[in-house]
């Protein structure tokens, strides 16, 4: 049970954190950018049952795939595309965190 909330934890406290110390000035609009990055879970609308608790999202989904994952890592690169790419890399490490109870 508590690793839920360590998981939504990660998902939602983690960025704000991050947000709150390293974007000070425009805090709250890197965070909802860091939010966008639950795009990425419109891939769950694919599968069937489209929520499954006992599934590990990790290489399951299309946009959680090992292959997703390395283009989120490369979109740390360019500084137009870091904070969504750092919303994604944060949502991968939640689903991840995740999987390690499923």
């Amino acid at each position: 049970m508590i690793h839920n909330y360590v998981h939504f934890g990660i998902h939602f406290v983690v960025p704000l954190i991050i947000a709150l110390i390293s974007y000070k000035k425009q805090w709250f609009k890197s965070f909802l950018i860091f939010l966008s990055a639950f795009i990425i879970d419109l891939d769950h609308l694919l599968a069937t049952p489209i929520f499954d608790a006992h599934r590990c999202s990790i290489d399951f989904h299309p946009l959680h795939s090992f292959g997703a994952i390395g283009i989120y890592i490369c979109l740390l690169v360019p500084s137009k595309t870091r904070l969504f790419g750092l919303g994604l890399c944060i949502h991968i490490l939640a689903d991840s965190y995740a999987c390690l109870f499923v």
